[in-house]
């Protein structure tokens, strides 16, 4: 990988862009769109990046070529029995350094640190899917939050209109105190879920808000987006499973940390291995004598001997973490494995359930319709009731669609599609 590349990322992590206001009406699209740049988990994931990057450069420019300007002024009383006599042995010199071989050593670090650079990467296209899905997830709990106050604000109306009508029944002598007390007990209860609804409204909007972090800017008017197709053919569980373990983001991370830890122990068994280093060397002398010399060039090898355990604490330490994220890798394949299956058995429940609230939505338009009629004849009073009924049936349709829509878009979070164009674009 070149350093292009990489001070580019730096560059791009370290600039802030001005974060666009929040659109009113908002749509999904447009609030799935803000969410990314600017929200701090995705910051915080752009600054480990960066953070890898400036590593991986370390790494790559530990062997480069050190050029050394060296100028030392130096007081000497020289020997009697030399022919120089001259106390100013000051000198300058002009040095060049350069390690040209070290067995592997320095190879296995780069190897690691830029298995890690990927690893991170891995880890922020992982954040940025779940930061996608809590976004889905605060959008849709608005809109289904306000399908629930229609529900409620219907019952609440129609519980007033039935006290209102039993009050001048009790005024007239017609309604016992007991049957008004129980019918202000229904209204007052009707009341207290309407107002729990109300805030419950504000609550997730500010949700909806942070979510997009603009926790000034509550949205007031959502767009509901179009209901999904239901009756689509889904993959098996074990096609999904199979995907999932090549594709998820945060396995590829792990594998990519699994690397780093293989080369991390590489280098460690190589820290303390033999060395061989080139060295030229130019200078002048305000003390010339016969042993001076205006160049010099060297090929130095360096042999460790004893190094104490200070070399099998480090390999003991690498070998430990490698085992610890083969370890993590495992575990997370069997997770992953569960939850793409109950994603997908519960979109099959989700279908099923589907379709029990159509039938149960067409009986309720019918028993609607007569409803209607009969109160057109005077012969029945539960129009009201008929009409929350059809609220509640939508809100749970609503509901039913709406997980579907989530569970979709965590499946393609589990098997790597979801924000895998954008991240192979960007």
């Amino acid at each position: 990988m070149g350093r292009a590349p990489i001070l580019s990322g730096l560059l791009l992590a370290a600039s802030g862009l001005l974060a666009e206001s929040l659109p009113q009406p908002l749509t999904l699209p447009q609030a799935l769109n803000l969410a990314d740049a600017h929200h701090p988990a995705i910051r915080e994931a752009r600054a480990r990046e960066a953070g890898a990057g400036a590593a991986l450069l370390a790494e790559e420019s530990s062997d480069d070529l050190r050029i050394l300007l060296e100028g030392r002024l130096q007081y000497l009383e020289p020997s009697v029995l030399s022919s120089y006599q001259e106390n100013n042995d000051s000198r300058l010199g002009l040095l060049v350094e350069k390690r040209l071989y070290d067995f592997g050593y320095t190879r296995a670090r780069q190897e690691s640190a830029r298995s890690s650079l990927e690893a991170i990467r891995w880890d922020g296209l992982s954040k940025r899917q779940r930061q996608h899905i809590r976004v889905l997830q605060a959008f849709l709990g608005v809109l289904l939050v306000d399908l629930e106050y229609v529900r409620d604000n219907e019952a609440l109306a129609i519980a007033y209109v039935r006290l209102n009508n039993l009050r001048n029944q009790h005024e007239l002598g017609k309604l016992s105190d007991i049957d008004l007390l129980e019918n202000q007990s229904r209204y007052e209860e009707a009341l207290s879920r309407r107002t729990a609804t109300e805030a419950k409204q504000r609550s997730m909007r500010l949700r909806l808000a942070l979510v997009l972090n603009r926790p000034g800017e509550i949205p007031s008017e959502l767009i509901p987006p179009a209901m999904p197709d239901m009756s689509v053919t889904l993959p098996t569980a074990e096609i999904l499973a199979e995907k999932t373990l090549q594709n998820n983001a945060a396995l590829q991370s792990l594998r990519k940390r699994i690397v780093a830890a293989e080369q991390m122990l590489v280098a460690a068994q190589k820290r303390y291995g033999p060395v061989l280093r080139g060295e030229l060397g130019a200078y002048q002398y305000h003390r010339d004598t016969g042993s001076t010399s205006p160049f010099r060039a060297a090929l130095v090898l360096e042999m460790p001997l004893y190094s104490g355990g200070r070399e099998q604490a480090e390999v003991a330490k690498a070998r430990a973490e490698l085992l610890e994220y083969r370890a993590l890798k495992g575990k997370l394949e069997l997770e992953l494995r569960q939850q793409v299956l109950e994603l997908r058995l519960e979109q099959d429940i989700l279908r099923r359930k589907l379709d029990e609230l159509q039938l149960r939505e067409e009986y309720r338009d019918l028993y609607l319709d007569r409803s209607r009629a009969l109160y057109d004849l005077e012969r029945t009073t539960d129009l009201g009731d008929a009409m929350v009924q059809i609220s509640a049936v939508k809100l749970e349709m609503a509901k039913a669609q709406y997980q579907w829509m989530i569970n979709q878009v965590q499946i393609r979070m589990l098997t790597g599609e979801l924000l895998q164009q954008e991240e192979q674009e960007g």
